[in-house]
């Protein structure tokens, strides 16, 4: 299956004053995709905060180094605001930011990916299961245990965050459009029976 990364624009948010000029082209977009990223800890014991928080549309991605620069207020007035915001996994996300910073951004407007792939009998939980059952592309997770607090991201880190990110607005795209049209049947796939189960 080939591989797939965000074709679009990427950038990397270090200071406050990038951060309110990113919301402020976020603020304007239909919808965003939105992931975040946190340091391994491969030692008992040591949980790292989240570093990275990736918001995208269908072609510009940006990556704001929370490590470096907290929580800004525009940010968390966005991610708290009328945007609507797809992610997966998003109670996990929520937890990572309230751990950062004393915030509630599940009261923003919000979709979980989870659940809505459910109402299309997709079964599948992880996003590249569901990226792939959508559009036969496969997205890498080689960066995932890589360093997030490094002083520079990689061009890898960088293109892994922003795919996240952007194929949760693609997926999500896809299957409102086939809501819309009802252009979709759902079949019921056979349980693979184990060789244990068989008489």
């Amino acid at each position: 299956m080939p591989q797939v990364l965000f074709p679009g624009r990427i950038f990397v948010i270090y200071t406050e004053g990038e951060a309110e000029k990113a919301v402020a082209y976020l603020k304007d977009q239909r919808i965003v995709g939105v992931d975040t990223e946190t340091r391994p800890s491969f030692k008992r014991g040591t949980v790292h905060k989240v570093a990275l928080l990736q918001i995208a549309t269908q072609d510009t991605c940006f990556l704001f180094r929370l490590n470096r620069i907290g929580m800004p207020d525009a940010l968390r007035d966005f991610l708290t605001g009328d945007t609507l915001k797809v992610g997966l996994s998003l109670k996990d996300d929520f937890n990572s930011l309230r751990k950062r910073e004393d915030m509630h951004p599940d009261r923003g407007n919000w979709v979980e990916l989870q659940d809505y792939v459910a109402r299309f009998g997709i079964a599948d939980k992880s996003l590249q299961k569901i990226y792939a059952n959508l559009f036969g592309r496969r997205i890498s997770k080689s960066q995932r245990l890589s360093n997030w607090e490094a002083e520079t991201l990689t061009e890898g880190q960088a293109l892994y965050a922003a795919t996240d990110a952007w194929a949760c607005v693609e997926i999500y795209d896809c299957l409102s459009h086939l809501e819309s049209t009802g252009d979709y049947v759902i079949t019921e796939q056979p349980q693979e029976v184990k060789p244990s189960e068989q008489s």
